[in-house]
């Protein structure tokens, strides 16, 4: 992969995150804190856990190659209002850094220390791919939530995306 596809990669997380973020802004406090069978259990809990995962730990492994010890349950914002704002602005800090990286970086290791204290080595460009590809994985569990409340969902493919920006931006 090229710099230029994960770029589109960030530009989705952030498509997709303000679109379902949107979306859970309209539901009862009950149905955002209640623990409807998810990994993380509410969906309160699962975007704790995209916050975590994604902004505190991910986004120190890459910057600065270590990462704050926290658990992937921890739950660092428990005000709706609060977690879903901080997770729409912390998706762009993900393009900021893609602008800044050298494309010699994606064939390389990432190097980091993890949360348990443990030095990790994995293929930088595989892992990069993760970070995207957890955050599409968790936001398919919330629409399924919402799904099974009986509450609307947007549409998050990829391609509706495409679709908005051709139909925003003709050749």
């Amino acid at each position: 992969m090229q710099i230029a596809d994960f770029k589109l990669l960030a530009r989705y997380n952030i498509w997709a995150t303000i679109r379902l973020n949107q979306n859970l802004a309209l539901i009862s406090d009950d149905d955002f804190y209640k623990d409807c069978g998810l990994f993380f259990k509410s969906i309160s809990g699962t975007l704790n856990h995209l916050l975590v995962g994604e902004h505190y730990l991910w986004f120190s492994h890459f910057t600065a190659g270590s990462s704050p010890q926290l658990a992937l349950n921890h739950i660092a914002i428990t005000d709706r209002k609060t977690i879903l704002s901080e997770l729409n602005s912390r998706a762009e800090n993900w393009l900021d850094y893609l602008d800044q990286l050298d494309s010699q970086q994606l064939s390389s290791d990432l190097n980091y220390i993890s949360s348990l204290g443990d030095a990790i080595c994995l293929p930088f460009s595989s892992t990069l791919v993760h970070v995207f590809n957890h955050g599409t994985h968790h936001r398919g569990q919330i629409t399924a939530s919402l799904s099974a409340m009986g509450y609307p969902c947007p549409e998050l493919d990829l391609i509706y995306m495409l679709l908005e920006q051709a139909k925003n931006h003709p050749k």
